[in-house]
């Protein structure tokens, strides 16, 4: 005999809680989301939730939702079961706010239209070519355990070649390859920065949406930016020499897209030096440009070891790889290779002879080419139908290289509310909250991942919404820092 749908939904969860996969504590998923998971209605998940909470294994609570209680082995027996719910908001990493949770989970469901993913689509990956560079590597192969602290010695040496036609002449020993930026701004957090040290940023910035300097303990300082850059003369000193470091992303900024000018670079390095801030300079989408190749970076500029520069393969190339490179001085990237070591003994080896080969034999370049002209097509086709659906109720940036538009919303609608419902439509965006954007306006949209097909989808469903809740048009002008349409 078939069981009812409820019994199976009751089952399932006891089955989760009974082998520990939901703990005692732990929030078990809401409403909505079970009765998509079964494809019920919500009175059916309502029927089994009232069973389970009947039995004693789960209960509402207050602002926390449905929680379990119990398992099975505590409702037998005399003594409580080790509670690691507990221990969830005790570690020193903060978790990522709940709305990058959410992105986060729906980015790995290939169903959803991706206008959030800051990664190139598939169909921009060079699958023959990297197939061909596996093979080579594959073929030369020979016993091998873990690579040097700071590296692989040849990938090193390529990444100075690479860099040296950017304007950045440095020699290996000053490179520790890192697997992403991610881990290079980790290690700089740990090893590096005092505690309670103010870290300058764009604000909005990409650092908002990552939790990586305030578990260190640091203190995050947004600064002002205009369609140049960051505002250099909104940096003040608040603290003791030595508690002060900036990030920035001058080239092709996430998430507004803005390329800081050559004057401003003068600019901001000659006031970082003379005030003694050390600068973190990530230049990830460096290699995205779209017509004109952008001012070399900062650490170009740079002839006291005042720069840390951040690289990597995960958005020009492939995020698998998890390649990428800081350079500095060489006691910092000494200091920074041990860190290294002592978390993961070095990124894979596969990976950084893949990434030689890659940077070494000319093929890196003429990809980039693809890429760039790829990028060109994808923005315009984000560009016009950006133009089509939502000219009447928006601007927005246009961007020189990356994978960005900045959009302001002009009307009296909240971005979180079209996000929450863009998510019910099948489309993801990035809300600017995750970026400290105040106004709760603007929203990043990518065009580097979805299909041509779907960025029009989505920008159509986007339009959709807002035409469809918007409260009132504002008429006023509206002026901002940011270049807009």
């Amino acid at each position: 005999m078939k069981k009812p749908k409820y019994q199976i939904i009751i089952d399932f969860i006891k089955e989760k809680i009974s082998k520990g996969e939901w703990a005692i504590g732990s929030q078990i998923p809401s409403q909505r989301h079970l009765a998509k998971m079964f494809g019920v209605n919500r009175s059916t998940i309502i029927i089994a939730l009232e069973e389970l909470i009947a039995d004693g294994l789960i209960k509402g609570i207050a602002g926390k939702g449905t929680v379990v209680t119990n398992n099975t082995w505590t409702l037998m027996g005399s003594h409580f079961s080790t509670n690691w719910n507990r221990n969830v908001t005790q570690g020193i990493h903060k978790p990522s706010v709940s709305t990058v949770q959410e992105i986060n989970e729906a980015e790995s469901d290939n169903r959803f239209i991706q206008l959030s993913k800051g990664e190139l689509s598939p169909e921009l990956f060079p699958l023959n070519e990297m197939q061909e560079i596996i093979q080579k590597v594959s073929n030369q192969l020979t016993p091998f355990g873990y690579e040097e602290p700071k590296g692989n010695r040849k990938l090193r040496q390529a990444i100075s070649n690479y860099l040296k036609e950017r304007g950045v002449h440095v020699s290996p020993p000053s490179i520790l390859v890192v697997s992403g930026a991610l881990q290079a701004l980790h290690l700089i957090s740990i090893g590096l920065l005092k505690e309670k040290s103010t870290v300058f940023l764009e604000e909005p910035s990409y650092l908002y949406s990552l939790s990586v300097f305030q578990s260190a303990g640091m203190d995050l300082d947004g600064l002002p930016m205009d369609n140049k850059g960051v505002k250099v003369d909104s940096i003040f000193q608040t603290k003791e020499a030595g508690r002060n470091i900036l990030y920035t992303i001058p080239t092709f900024h996430n998430p507004t897209g803005i390329l800081m000018e050559e004057s401003r670079r003068e600019e901001l390095m000659e006031y970082c030096i003379r005030e003694q801030i050390p600068v973190i300079e990530d230049d990830v989408y460096g290699d995205l440009w779209m017509e004109n190749i952008p001012p070399e970076p900062l650490k170009a500029r740079d002839r006291h070891g005042n720069v840390l520069y951040i690289g990597s393969l995960s958005k020009t190339l492939s995020p698998g790889l998890r390649i990428g490179w800081i350079v500095g001085p060489e006691s910092v990237i000494d200091r920074l290779a041990d860190l290294k070591m002592q978390l993961d003994y070095g990124s894979s080896t596969l990976s950084q002879l893949t990434a030689e080969m890659w940077l070494s034999g000319g093929m890196y370049e003429r990809h980039l080419e693809n890429v760039r002209q790829q990028l060109r097509i994808r923005r315009k086709k984000a560009l016009d139908t950006l133009d089509k659906y939502l000219g009447f109720y928006a601007t927005w940036n246009i961007p020189e290289g990356g994978f960005f538009i900045w959009i302001k919303i002009n009307y009296s609608f909240k971005v979180k509310k079209l996000f929450e419902k863009a998510l019910s439509k099948g489309v993801v965006i990035n809300p600017g909250s995750i970026y400290k954007e105040q106004t709760g306006q603007f929203i990043r949209l990518s065009y580097g991942f979805a299909s041509l097909d779907e960025i029009e989808e989505g920008i159509f469903e986007l339009s959709e919404i807002i035409k469809n809740n918007k409260v009132e048009l504002k008429h006023e002008s509206y002026s901002t820092c940011y270049p807009l349409k």
